[in-house]
Protein backbone atom coordinates (compact mmCIF):
# COMPACT_ATOMS: atom_id res chain seq x y z
CA UNK A 1 0.00 0.00 0.00
CA UNK A 2 2.97 2.18 0.85
CA UNK A 3 4.07 2.00 -2.83
CA UNK A 4 1.08 2.60 -4.31
CA UNK A 5 0.85 6.08 -2.23
CA UNK A 6 4.03 6.92 -2.96
CA UNK A 7 3.67 6.19 -6.98
CA UNK A 8 0.63 8.44 -6.96
CA UNK A 9 2.93 10.52 -4.94
CA UNK A 10 5.30 11.16 -7.20
CA UNK A 11 2.07 11.15 -9.95
CA UNK A 12 0.96 14.28 -8.47
CA UNK A 13 4.15 15.74 -7.68
CA UNK A 14 4.93 15.74 -11.31
CA UNK A 15 1.97 17.02 -12.27
CA UNK A 16 1.22 19.75 -9.42
CA UNK A 17 4.78 20.75 -10.86
CA UNK A 18 3.38 21.14 -14.86
CA UNK A 19 0.38 22.86 -13.51
CA UNK A 20 2.39 25.58 -11.74
CA UNK A 21 4.42 26.05 -14.38
CA UNK A 22 2.01 26.62 -17.27
CA UNK A 23 0.81 29.32 -15.55
CA UNK A 24 1.57 33.20 -16.34
CA UNK A 25 1.99 35.47 -13.46
CA UNK A 26 -1.35 37.51 -14.61
CA UNK A 27 -3.08 34.21 -14.62
CA UNK A 28 -3.81 33.68 -18.17
CA UNK A 29 -1.73 30.88 -18.43
CA UNK A 30 -2.59 28.64 -21.79
CA UNK A 31 -5.17 31.12 -22.89
CA UNK A 32 -2.62 32.12 -25.60
CA UNK A 33 -4.87 34.23 -28.05
CA UNK A 34 -8.20 35.39 -28.18
CA UNK A 35 -10.11 32.25 -30.18
CA UNK A 36 -13.26 32.63 -29.52
CA UNK A 37 -14.62 29.67 -31.20
CA UNK A 38 -13.63 27.14 -28.27
CA UNK A 39 -16.03 29.13 -25.97
CA UNK A 40 -15.38 30.66 -22.73
CA UNK A 41 -13.59 27.12 -21.56
CA UNK A 42 -10.17 27.85 -23.23
CA UNK A 43 -10.02 31.81 -23.32
CA UNK A 44 -8.11 33.77 -20.78
CA UNK A 45 -10.59 34.02 -17.61
CA UNK A 46 -11.59 29.87 -18.17
CA UNK A 47 -8.01 29.08 -18.46
CA UNK A 48 -7.16 30.85 -15.03
CA UNK A 49 -10.08 29.33 -13.33
CA UNK A 50 -9.24 25.72 -15.01
CA UNK A 51 -5.72 26.18 -13.81
CA UNK A 52 -5.94 27.52 -10.15
CA UNK A 53 -8.51 25.20 -10.01
CA UNK A 54 -6.62 22.21 -10.43
CA UNK A 55 -3.74 23.71 -8.75
CA UNK A 56 -5.90 24.08 -5.39
CA UNK A 57 -6.78 20.07 -6.36
CA UNK A 58 -3.05 19.06 -6.59
CA UNK A 59 -2.07 20.77 -3.70
CA UNK A 60 -4.86 19.74 -1.44
CA UNK A 61 -4.06 15.99 -3.06
CA UNK A 62 -0.37 16.22 -2.54
CA UNK A 63 -0.60 17.30 1.18
CA UNK A 64 -3.08 14.42 1.92
CA UNK A 65 -1.04 12.30 0.80
CA UNK A 66 2.11 13.66 2.30
CA UNK A 67 0.68 13.50 5.38
CA UNK A 68 -0.94 9.65 4.95
CA UNK A 69 2.71 8.41 4.45
CA UNK A 70 4.08 10.05 6.98
CA UNK A 71 0.71 8.42 9.62
CA UNK A 72 2.11 5.32 8.32
CA UNK A 73 5.21 5.01 8.25
CA UNK A 74 5.93 6.88 11.66
CA UNK A 75 6.57 2.76 13.28
CA UNK A 76 8.37 1.76 10.58
CA UNK A 77 11.94 2.66 12.17
CA UNK A 78 13.28 -0.58 14.18
CA UNK A 79 13.71 0.31 17.34
CA UNK A 80 11.53 3.40 17.54
CA UNK A 81 11.26 6.30 19.67
CA UNK A 82 15.03 6.70 20.54
CA UNK A 83 17.00 9.38 18.71
CA UNK A 84 19.65 8.49 16.19
CA UNK A 85 21.80 11.38 17.02
CA UNK A 86 21.94 10.57 21.37
CA UNK A 87 23.93 7.65 20.99
CA UNK A 88 27.47 7.21 19.92
CA UNK A 89 27.93 5.51 16.88
CA UNK A 90 28.57 1.53 16.58
CA UNK A 91 32.10 0.39 15.35
CA UNK A 92 31.95 -2.61 12.96
CA UNK A 93 35.14 -3.70 13.09
CA UNK A 94 35.59 -6.74 15.32
CA UNK A 95 39.51 -6.93 15.62
CA UNK A 96 41.34 -7.56 18.99
CA UNK A 97 44.89 -6.73 19.34
CA UNK A 98 46.91 -10.28 19.02
CA UNK A 99 48.18 -11.98 22.39
CA UNK A 100 51.67 -10.68 23.39
CA UNK A 101 54.20 -13.71 22.62
CA UNK A 102 57.70 -14.87 24.00
CA UNK A 103 59.54 -13.23 21.41
CA UNK A 104 57.76 -9.62 21.30
CA UNK A 105 59.43 -6.50 20.75
CA UNK A 106 58.58 -5.30 24.57
CA UNK A 107 59.75 -8.56 26.17
CA UNK A 108 63.53 -8.32 24.58
CA UNK A 109 65.96 -6.44 26.61
CA UNK A 110 67.08 -3.61 24.95
CA UNK A 111 70.72 -4.41 24.59
CA UNK A 112 69.92 -7.68 22.37
CA UNK A 113 67.89 -5.78 20.17
CA UNK A 114 69.97 -3.64 17.64
CA UNK A 115 66.73 -2.50 15.80
CA UNK A 116 65.25 0.22 17.60
CA UNK A 117 61.17 -0.58 16.90
CA UNK A 118 58.36 1.38 18.21
CA UNK A 119 55.49 -0.91 20.06
CA UNK A 120 52.18 -1.08 17.75
CA UNK A 121 49.43 1.42 19.00
CA UNK A 122 46.69 -0.56 21.59
CA UNK A 123 43.81 -0.91 19.98
CA UNK A 124 41.81 -0.07 22.98
CA UNK A 125 42.90 3.24 24.07
CA UNK A 126 41.71 6.18 21.85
Amino acid sequence: MTTALLVLHLFVTIALIGTVLIQRSEGGGLGIGNSQGMGAFMSGRGTANLLTRSTSILAALFMVLSLTLAVINRGAVTGGGHDILATPAQTTSTQTAPAPSATSPATVPAAASTATTTPAPDATQH
